[in-house]
């Protein structure tokens, strides 16, 4: 595992400047990426520059602005020409942006970033190399790296090949910063359930993972960073977040088929865990959680 400071050299220097046009190519899936935001204008020329810096030779790039006041505009009439659509008004929050960009999606596959959130170098790279060799696989999806508002990555989280037991007892096993699924998805069984306001992510993973058929793969160096700072939604409303959680646990337990007890279940799926990581011989990974466990 590379260091904390060598991703953030990495990932500083991928979002300093535009990496100019890209020669299209319709043999690469194509790909929508959405971007709802609202007054997150310090940090979304980032989050722009996240995605179209990837190069991906078959992007289709949609903002959903809530009518910000600040100087989101600016930033976005800045690469206006670089962008699908992008409207700014406004609307309902999180939710109602992203649902609103998935009508305007053309893309045989969606991504959506957070206007404070972005993805690491590559990652498109590996997301089309993949789709196009696992036509049967519905979602692709990877890790989730923590930064701070000036780009500095203070934590690396590895996620597991997926379970439903595990995203129904222990929570996200999927982060939405590196996520891509099929839009057939959406059309099959539904958009984004307004009702929530923090763990609406949750709720359409598991939503769409119970579906029978329905297959997410985990892909090494598909990554995305979640970015905490004071006005992260994340760091507004985490009581609401931890309530509808477990609201939507109760909805889709059904779909636990484990006969063990909770607490048992819970286990395994840290056990689980564990022998993941020692099956890759990722000794400096489990090193490095264990020593975040002492601190």
């Amino acid at each position: 595992m590379k260091s904390l400071e060598t991703y953030a050299s990495e990932l500083q220097s991928f979002l300093q400047k535009p990496a100019g046009l890209v020669k299209q190519d319709s043999t690469y899936p194509k790909l929508s990426i959405i971007t709802p935001s609202f007054n997150q204008g310090k940090y979304l020329e980032r989050t722009i520059l996240s995605v179209l810096n990837q190069q991906y030779p078959n992007l289709e790039y949609i903002i959903i602005d809530g009518g910000s006041t600040d100087e989101s505009l600016d930033v976005i009439k800045k690469y206006e020409k670089y962008l699908a659509y992008w409207v700014s008004e406004p609307d309902k929050g999180q939710v109602d942006a992203l649902n609103k960009g998935f009508i305007k999606a053309t893309g045989d596959w969606i991504g959506f970033q957070n206007s404070d959130d972005v993805y690491f170098p590559g990652t498109f790279d590996r997301f089309g190399i993949e789709a196009r060799r696992s036509a049967n696989v519905d979602l692709l999806y990877g890790d989730l790296f923590m930064i701070t508002p000036d780009d500095r990555v203070t934590e690396l989280l590895k996620t597991l090949p997926y379970s439903l037991t595990c995203q129904l007892i222990e929570g996200m096993q999927i982060h939405n910063q590196s996520l891509f699924f099929k839009k057939s998805l959406l059309d099959q069984y539904g958009s984004f359930d307004p009702e929530y306001r923090f763990a609406f992510d949750y709720e359409f993973i598991t939503r769409f993972t119970t579906q029978s058929g329905v297959r997410a793969k985990r892909i090494n160096g598909l990554a995305g960073a979640l970015r905490i700072h004071d006005e992260a939604k994340s760091s507004t409303i985490a009581q609401i977040g931890r309530q509808e959680h477990e609201q939507i646990q109760i909805a889709f337990g059904k779909y636990n088929t484990s006969f063990l007890p909770e607490k048992m279940q819970y286990l395994y799926c840290r056990l689980r865990k564990l022998a993941y990581l020692f099956g890759q011989n990722d000794w400096n990974y489990i090193a490095h959680r264990k020593s975040l466990r002492k601190t």
